[in-house]
C-alpha cells in the first residue's frame, strides 16, 4: 500500500477575505474551523501516515490557544511556514517522515472536500506518479488589457481549473522542488513544478463544491454544501464542535446564509 504525507499550507495573509477580525482558515464554518474541515477527510485513511500544517510564525500563539487539543489529539504536525506558498510546502517536505513515498497537498480554505474525491486523485498519483483534482472551465473566457476591454476570447476546449488535493510521488516532488530553488521558479501551483520538468501530471476530474474560501460569500456557499450533506451519527472525533470550547469565534449558521 502507498503511504502518504498530507500537507497543509495555511500561512497565508487573508487579505481578500476582507475579515480585519481573522483569517479565512479561523473562520467558524457550521461549528468548526475552515482548516480542520479541510483536514478531516484525510484523518481516518489506513494510507495517510503523516498530517503537516504550515501556519504563518504570526498565528503561532492564537493557533496554540484554539487548537492544542485537536493537534494533540489528531497527532497533526504544526510547522511556521514561509511568505511564500511554495516556501511552506518546502518545509514541510523537510519534516516528512521517510516512510511516506507520496505527498498530497491540499489547500487549507478548501473545506468541502469529500473522501470519494480523495480516493480517486490518490489512484491516480500512484498509477501515474503525479494527480491534480481539476473541474472543466464551463464559462466563455475573456481576455482583457489594463483600461478593461476585452482583447481576445479564449477557447475553453480542454481548459482546466486546478483543485487540491495535488498529489505526487515524493521523489518527484523533492526534485521539482530541488529544480524550483534552482531557477528560482515562482509556481501558482505545484503541478507547474512538475511541468517545468517535463513530468506529465494527470487531471482527475473534482467537484465545482469542492471551492476554496476566498471571500466571506465563498464561506456561505461551504456552509450550504456542508448543510447538504447527511450529518454522522456521532462527531468524527472529541473536539468535532469546537465551537462548544471557543465562544470567541464568529459564527456562521444556516441562517446567515443569506443575511
Amino acid at each position: 500500500m502507498a503511504n502518504f504525507a498530507v500537507i497543509l499550507p495555511a500561512a497565508g495573509r487573508s487579505t481578500r477575505f476582507g475579515d480585519p477580525r481573522q483569517k479565512k482558515i479561523y473562520a467558524d464554518l457550521d461549528g468548526r474551523a475552515v482548516w480542520l474541515r479541510a483536514v478531516d477527510p484525510f484523518l481516518h485513511r489506513a494510507d495517510v501516515s503523516q498530517i503537516i500544517v504550515a501556519i504563518s510564525p504570526d498565528d503561532r500563539e492564537l493557533f496554540e490557544r484554539r487548537y492544542r487539543p485537536n493537534v494533540a489529539f489528531l497527532n497533526i504536525n504544526v510547522i511556521d511556514g514561509g511568505t511564500e506558498r511554495h516556501d511552506s510546502i518546502a518545509r514541510a517536505l523537510d519534516v516528512i517522515d521517510p516512510a511516506c513515498d507520496h505527498v498530497a497537498i491540499h489547500d487549507a480554505a478548501r473545506p468541502c472536500l469529500t473522501s470519494e474525491l480523495v480516493d480517486a486523485v490518490f489512484a491516480a498519483a500512484i498509477a501515474h506518479g503525479a494527480a491534480i483534482l481539476g473541474i472543466p472551465v464551463a464559462d466563455t473566457l475573456k481576455r482583457v488589457g489594463p483600461d478593461h476591454q476585452i482583447v481576445e476570447t479564449v477557447p475553453r476546449a480542454s481548459l482546466f481549473a486546478a483543485q487540491t488535493p495535488q498529489v505526487f510521488r515524493r521523489d518527484l516532488l523533492t526534485t521539482a522542488y530541488a529544480h524550483r530553488a534552482a531557477m528560482n521558479l515562482n509556481p501558482t501551483d505545484d503541478a507547474m513544478l512538475l511541468e517545468s520538468l517535463g513530468h506529465p501530471v494527470i487531471i482527475v476530474e473534482g467537484s465545482p463544491m469542492n471551492l476554496k474560501i476566498t471571500t466571506p460569500a465563498d464561506l456561505r456557499l461551504a456552509l450550504a454544501i456542508l448543510q447538504s450533506r447527511p450529518k454522522p451519527e456521532t462527531p468524527a472525533h472529541p473536539f468535532a464542535d469546537e465551537q462548544a470550547l471557543w465562544g470567541d469565534l464568529p459564527k456562521l449558521r444556516a441562517g446567515d446564509l443569506f443575511s
